[in-house]
């Protein structure tokens, strides 16, 4: 394999993390407002994290419960 193709994997599989992350930002963002609020007021982003996983989470749950 090339390094052009290894480097084009990579940064396919850092772009669908990414785009996974914001999209469950913005998801949590619009149904939990208060947990985003607090996490920045407080400057901890523990409870923040652990709703990020949990929507990730049922989200994955979800998708094979569909499959």
């Amino acid at each position: 394999m090339s390094l052009v193709r290894i480097s084009m994997g990579i940064v396919g599989v850092v772009g669908l993390v990414a785009g996974t992350l914001a999209g469950a930002t913005i998801w949590l963002l619009l149904t939990d407002p208060v947990t985003v609020a607090d996490a920045v007021s407080e400057q901890d982003v523990t409870p923040f994290v652990r709703q990020l996983a949990d929507v990730l989470f049922q989200a994955i749950r979800q998708l094979a419960r569909y499959l």
